[in-house]
């Protein structure tokens, strides 16, 4: 039985907007180790839920979708969200 890991996605620290941080997605656990590749040297496995995400818009709802695919699932919450209030002064101190 596949285990589920159901997150919601945090902003990157790449981008400033907040575009799909509201939703909760839905991931596997790796069922097997990566190794190298003898050929290209890249790292892989021939676990293929790897490559499976899926988004809802409520951790409701990924969690009813496990439960109805018989799949078991660890629901992380959500991070809390800090502000670091900081005046332009302070990086010059």
């Amino acid at each position: 039985m596949p285990t589920a890991r159901i997150f919601q996605r945090v902003k990157s620290s790449m981008q400033s907007g907040r575009a799909n941080t509201d939703r909760w997605q839905l991931e596997f656990e790796p069922a097997e180790a990566k190794r190298p590749d003898p050929l290209t040297g890249w790292a892989g496995s021939g676990d293929t839920r790897d490559q499976v995400r899926l988004s809802f818009p409520t951790a409701e709802a990924a969690v009813a979708y496990a439960d109805k695919q018989g799949w078991a699932h660890v629901l992380q919450p959500a991070p809390a969200a800090t502000l670091k209030l900081q005046a332009y002064a302070d990086n010059f101190k």
